[in-house]
């Protein structure tokens, strides 16, 4: 199968490299569409310093925010299988295999990767676990799904998933709204088991308490209307 990988980014000049890096190394990669959501810190310029040919960068010219980074990507990529990565270093290439094997198998339309059953994670915040499995149980009581880890940002599609999901969001709010839209379409879901590195605030980290509300009024409402 041809993996693309696709790769938001906002003001992430000291990791973006080492990212993509990374995933660069992954076996059978066939191509990153990287989205530049209007960073305002080096990032273009780090960007720009990346040659591999099977790199491919596109440029917002204002900040639209990571949902309308993802439509963007969703829409260039040319592959067969399609995974989410952050641009930062929370979430390791090295997990792709997990990913890939259910959909390898015949088994899997999409796959999430759970930082919260039972693999490697860094210990961080006991309010972002709590609201994460909040929206988690709030999401499942909308799509009747039993995941563990619905704001995961790691995800593998098989790419005609993504071409029927008409998305919208352009916030945060579009990990709910594909979550809603898949378990609306009846595609086959399956979840596994990945590493975690989480950063703090001082870090790098960017989402807040009100990317936390606008994910539960994606829920009702994408749980609600298509």
């Amino acid at each position: 199968m041809k993996l693309s990988v696709v790769m938001p980014v906002y003001d992430e000049a000291k990791t973006v490299e080492a990212i993509l890096g990374r995933v660069l190394r992954t076996p059978d990669l066939f191509e990153i569409v990287v989205v530049d959501d209007a960073s305002t810190d080096g990032t273009a310029a780090a960007l720009g310093r990346v040659s591999d040919p099977r790199v491919r960068v596109v440029r917002h010219p204002k900040n639209r925010g990571k949902g309308a980074a993802l439509r963007t990507a969703f829409a260039e990529v040319t592959g067969e299988v399609v995974v989410i990565q952050d641009a930062d270093l929370e979430y390791d290439p090295g997990d792709y295999p997990k990913l890939l094997e259910p959909i390898e198998a015949g088994l899997a339309d999409v796959v999430y990767g759970s930082r919260f059953t039972g693999e490697t994670h860094r210990v961080l915040f006991f309010w972002h676990y709590v609201g994460n499995r909040f929206l988690t149980t709030l999401s499942n009581m909308f799509t009747n799904l039993n995941l563990t880890d619905m704001e995961t940002c790691f995800k593998a599609f098989r790419a005609e998933v993504l071409k029927g999901l008409n998305l919208r969001s352009e916030r945060f709010g579009i990990e709910p709204e594909i979550t809603a839209k898949i378990a609306r379409k009846g595609w086959r879901i399956y979840e596994t088991s990945i590493s975690y590195h989480g950063r703090n605030y001082a870090e790098g980290k960017k989402i807040t308490w009100r990317d936390g509300l606008a994910a539960v009024v994606a829920i009702v409402r994408y749980g609600l209307l298509d």
